[in-house]
Order: C-alpha cells, then structure tokens, then sequence
C-alpha cells in the first residue's frame, strides 16, 4: 500500500485539529489514522465486520504436545456452530458476523447447518515424520482463504478479523514464528492448551527435533508448507484476500499472529492493512510482537484463540472511526487551541 504524504498529513491535520492536546487518544489516534489510510478517505465508515474462524486438526498432535486430544478440534466446531463459546458470544456483544470454515478437521461433518466446507484434508501430516502439507495442499488452503476474503468483501464487508481453533495449533504457530522470525524456538513454545512443565519440556524437546528434520525452508512458501497448519494457510490466504480488497485486517492471538507471518512474507505490502489486536498470554506472541515492532491494542492475558481477542478489540476500531468522524475541532466548537 503506498500512500502520498499529502493523504496522511491531511488525515493527520484533521485528527489534531480535534477538541484535544496532541496525541491525547494515543493508540486510538494511529487507529483512525491507518483505517483512513486503508480507506483511502478522510470520512472512513465500517461495514459489516465479520470475523471468519478456520478450524483444522494437526498431525503433531500425536506426538503429545498437547494437553487435549484431537477430537476436542470437530468438538469445539460443534460448539461454535451452537452458538456456544466464547467466540461467538463476544460476537455476538460486538455486533461481528460469525463464520466456521472447515480448513481440515479430522471428522466429516456430513453437511451440518451454518458450516462453510473448504476441506482440504483432514489434518495435517505428522511433520515429526514428513513435512506437514504437500505444495499442493498449501496452495490450496492459501486459495480457499483468499477467495473467502473476497467473496465477504463483495458482500459489503471490509473489516474481517480472524480465528483458529485446532489442537496442536500452537507447535505449528512456534516453529512458524522461529522461521520466519529469526527468533529462538524455546522463545515461540509456549504451553499452549496449558501444559505441566513436563509437558513443556516434551514439547520444547519435540519441535526442536521436527525442526533438525526439516530445517529451515529458504523462501515462505516452503517455511508454511513444511510447519504450518491446513487453517494457518488458509487464515494467511485470507489475509492476503482481504488486503488487496482494501479490507481493514483484525489479527488475533498467537496463531493468527504466525499466519500473518507467513502471508507478510508472502506479500510484504498487506503489512499496512494489519491491526494486531491483543497480546496474548500464549509465551510466544509477546516475542513474535516485539519483533514485529507492532502495538496490539488489548493485553488482557487471553490465551484462547477462537479470534477472541479480535473480536473484543473491533470496539476500538468503532471508537477511532467515531471521534475521527464526529468530534468537534477546535474551530467548530470555538475552543481556543494551545498557544
């Protein structure tokens, strides 16, 4: 995204000019000032926020990095599908749209109601034994995101937060973060689930031997291809998708962060299309930020996924979008500006 340095000093005059000191709505102030760059307006609107969940189920699961079995994966879609977790209740209290796509979950739903079927297949690999997708599954799960995208952004939408649910997800997510990041892989494994500190251990000792099997990928598509998730590329396609559609892009936690990763490396423009809403609780993400260099908006110690975190930082976005377009400035309210 390339931007005159008109658009934003006149983006920027108009947030100064608002009956407040300089920067006194911090945070709020960059907000409104990247979702008016992403609009391209001075008079940014949000339309049908829509949060999109990828569910899929990780062959690594087997080797005991997690603290639940697989079957709590097609469980949990079960769950989102009633209206059950706390994804769609906080979605529900925000006023988002909520869709589940199946990415991958080792489980046939048999067409159950409300479920968007983009199964590439079901799981990943074992990537302690092979690399976790072929090239074909991957560019396919990138496809599918994409199209997603897209499709929500035809419909009107242009703000889309994302989700994951996948147990294992987070072994997929620090392997990810150390690629792509540089960063040490006992600084992306955390305990995901909630592992003991055995667990940990094991966990730490496990990924450590996938990645002297698979080593280090030279380019991102090799990188996600070899250590990502089935919903990891799709949710990284989304991404993508949402971003050449103008769309304001609503990261989650730990995993939407590693998904973001690969799809920046991918396409290194989509970067300023990226709110990081929250830090999560998950030991990684805190390290895969401060590399980023990136300020989430929330730091409330959630460590749930489901695009939770997302979902109650769009307020926010609401609330930047709202003083941007509706508070007075100092000439219209006839309040005198600092000497």
């Amino acid at each position: 995204m390339t931007f005159s340095v008109a658009t934003q000093l006149t983006l920027q005059s108009k947030i100064d000019q608002k009956t407040k000191p300089l920067g006194a709505l911090g945070q709020l102030e960059d907000l409104a000032l990247q979702i008016g760059l992403i609009q391209q307006t001075l008079t940014p609107v949000l339309r049908q926020p829509t949060m999109l969940v990828f569910a899929a189920d990780h062959g690594i699961a087997h080797a005991g990095v997690s603290a639940y079995p697989q079957a709590v994966t097609e469980q949990m879609v079960l769950n989102f599908l009633r209206g059950g977790a706390a994804i769609n209740v906080f979605c529900r209290a925000n006023g988002l749209d909520l869709r589940v796509v199946d990415a991958g979950v080792n489980a046939d739903f048999n067409g159950v109601a409300g479920l968007i079927d983009r199964k590439v297949a079901h799981g990943t690999a074992n990537m302690a034994e092979q690399p976790a997708m072929t090239a074909a599954q991957c560019t396919l799960a990138l496809a599918h995101g994409q199209a997603l995208a897209q499709g929500l952004a035809d419909e009107g939408c242009n703000v889309l937060g994302l989700g994951e649910m996948g147990i294992a997800n987070t072994s997929s997510a620090a392997l990810l973060a150390h690629c792509y990041t540089g960063l040490p892989l006992a600084d992306c494994v955390g305990r995901g689930t909630g592992l003991d500190d055995a667990g940990l251990a094991r966990k730490l000792s496990v990924l450590s031997a996938v990645l002297d099997l698979h080593g280090k990928p030279d380019d991102a598509m090799g990188i996600l291809r070899c250590y990502g998730g089935l919903e990891i590329a799709m949710m990284a396609g989304a991404m993508l998708g949402a971003a050449a559609r103008g769309m304001v892009v609503l990261v989650d936690g730990f995993i939407a962060s590693a998904a973001y990763l690969a799809a920046a490396a991918i396409q290194p423009a989509m970067r300023d299309y990226a709110v990081f809403s929250h830090c999560s609780g998950e030991h990684g993400h805190r390290h895969l930020l401060a590399h980023l260099q990136a300020r989430p908006l929330l730091s409330l110690g959630l460590r749930l996924g489901e695009g939770t975190g997302a979902a109650l930082a769009y307020p926010l976005l609401v609330a930047a979008v709202a003083f941007l377009n509706e508070m007075a400035t100092f000439a219209s309210a006839g309040v005198s500006e600092q000497c």
